[in-house]
């Protein structure tokens, strides 16, 4: 068992994984598995442990003022929903128009 440590360079975090070195019997090479174990601290250096389940955003995250921010309750859901569907409702009916334009054209 090994200790790996390797940087993200799109994100500029650096994930530490566990690997464990096998020989595939079929290719007879060795062969490694890596297991998530966390992310490195850049500041103190320590391993925060991660669940593996996919990248969360920071707690300082603050969107920015065009950025599209998902519903966090259903009722905000809800609303959001029927505003789609009305705003849909409005583009289907400026295709048509223009449509009806260029055939009259």
């Amino acid at each position: 068992m090994a200790i790996i440590k390797q940087l993200d360079k799109r994100s500029g975090i650096t994930y530490v994984y566990d690997s464990k070195s096998y020989r595939d019997p079929e290719t007879k090479k060795v062969r490694s598995k890596r297991t998530l174990i966390g992310k490195l601290d850049p500041e103190t250096g320590d391993i925060i442990p991660t669940d593996g389940r996919g990248k969360k955003r920071s707690p300082n995250y603050v969107p920015e003022p065009g950025e599209y921010q998902m519903p966090s309750t259903v009722k905000e859901l809800k609303a959001e929903v029927l505003r789609l569907l009305e705003e849909n409702a409005v583009l289907k009916d400026k295709i048509t128009k223009l449509q009806s334009k260029s055939k009259g054209l």
